[in-house]
């Protein structure tokens, strides 16, 4: 069987979910060509995706497991390598992997989460009533004035970075999610996420404070080991953009879904459907990230229906495929339906790779998006959604911008 060229994967992310339906169409797993030409398996299956998330043949750790990184392919001068190029539980296998998990999940026990939600709600109020002051014929931002700054401000707060930390902090995590830097872009990019990061570090340790980079830096577990410098400072670099940039996404994409679907808003607004069902939604529909980098065969591993995924070869975790999978999610798996009888997703991932900070997004949007449309009950684009445009980025999806009408605009005389 003649197999088709590989699909060279769009870096700008313009339409992921239409892409996903094109690789669909050459079956459960399709070869792509990432951005740097890295070539990968692309799995357009729900069901497939999620076996594979918990199969032991397949590793996160590229130093074992990837010929490509072996050989010294993947330098700083490549966007990919602030994914792969770190040593912490997401680039770990095995018992490598069970150790870091161990040593970073007490900073996201339940009662820590728990414990935000009144600082959660006291910064989204702050946020509203800076908001409410907008004139009412005044478009807004909604990703600047509030999707944004909300766990923007929340992560920070969490890990203690102080104010003059936080903009280069923020703005380092958005350039690691942009997929169309250049090589100069991404070496300036590795550079600043350790000097950055160096920096906060060497912070706490002179003036320790209740923030879990306080606490990752002196955990440690039953035998007296603790993360290294290179762990703790990858650790930092995953925990902190993945509860950030994430709920940023999550945020924004439900209140795009909200004001671009009116019969789903009527039916939250009117208690037909919860709030948790919009954000179960929209992480299956629209999730923050739709494409993981990456994952690496064991062995070799035989697809039903399929081909051979290689010993050695890349797969990227696509997450965005699998919500949008017709055989899971019936015919109408392109529709942004709140009432959808089995929303079960992937968003967060599956197993022991599972996202830690899975509880304080949720709580976020939790907080976020009711506060948001009972303050604003009239809330509105104030664009055609056509004139939308995503970030710049396979690997997360969001809107650039989100201009709103907060209340109805007059109408002249």
């Amino acid at each position: 069987m003649v197999q088709p060229q590989p699909h060279v994967i769009d870096p700008s992310g313009s339409d992921v979910y239409a892409e996903a339906a094109h690789l669909r169409s050459l079956g459960p797993a399709a070869r792509v060509i990432l951005p740097g030409d890295v070539p990968a398996w692309y799995i357009t299956s729900h069901s497939l995706l999620k076996a594979l998330l918990v199969d032991d043949r397949v590793s996160k750790d590229p130093r074992r497991h990837w010929p490509v990184w072996q050989r010294g392919e993947i330098t700083p001068q490549s966007w990919l390598h602030s994914w792969v190029g770190v040593v912490n539980m997401f680039t770990a296998y095995g018992p490598e992997h069970r150790r870091l998990r161990k040593l970073v999940a007490p900073a996201f026990t339940a009662r820590r989460t728990d414990a935000l939600a009144p600082r959660i709600r006291q910064i989204t109020a702050s946020l509203l009533d800076t908001m409410a002051a907008t004139p009412e014929d005044q478009a807004i931002d909604l990703r600047t004035a509030f999707a944004h700054p909300l766990p923007m401000q929340v992560i920070c707060h969490l890990f203690g970075v102080p104010d003059e930390m936080r903009p280069p902090t923020t703005h380092l995590i958005e350039r690691i999610m942009d997929t169309t830097a250049t090589s100069e872009k991404a070496a300036a990019t590795w550079r600043d996420v350790h000097g950055l990061l160096g920096e906060l570090i060497r912070l706490k340790r002179t003036l320790p404070g209740d923030d879990m980079t306080s606490l990752l830096i002196t955990t440690r577990d039953n035998d007296g080991t603790r993360l290294s410098e290179d762990e703790l400072l990858y650790t930092l670099l995953l925990v902190i953009g993945a509860g950030f940039e994430t709920t940023v996404n999550l945020i924004g994409n439900a209140v795009h879904a909200l004001l671009t679907h009116p019969e789903q808003l009527r039916l939250v607004q009117t208690g037909a459907a919860s709030w948790n069902d919009v954000i179960e939604e929209t992480l299956r529909w629209a999730p923050s990230i739709p494409n993981l980098p990456l994952r690496y065969a064991v062995d070799d591993i035989e697809i039903p229906g399929g081909p051979t995924i290689r010993r050695g070869d890349a797969v990227l975790t696509t997450y965005g495929a699998a919500g949008h999978d017709p055989e899971h999610h019936g015919e109408d798996a392109d529709a942004f339906d709140i009432t959808r009888p089995t929303p079960e997703h992937l968003a967060f991932g599956h197993g022991v790779h599972h996202c830690l900070g899975a509880p304080l997004a949720r709580l976020e949007a939790r907080i976020a998006l009711p506060a948001l449309f009972e303050r604003f009950p009239a809330l509105a684009l104030a664009v055609p959604a056509h004139e939308l445009r995503p970030v710049e980025s396979f690997i997360a999806d969001g809107v650039a911008g989100l201009p709103v009408y907060l209340r109805a605009p007059r109408t002249p005389a």
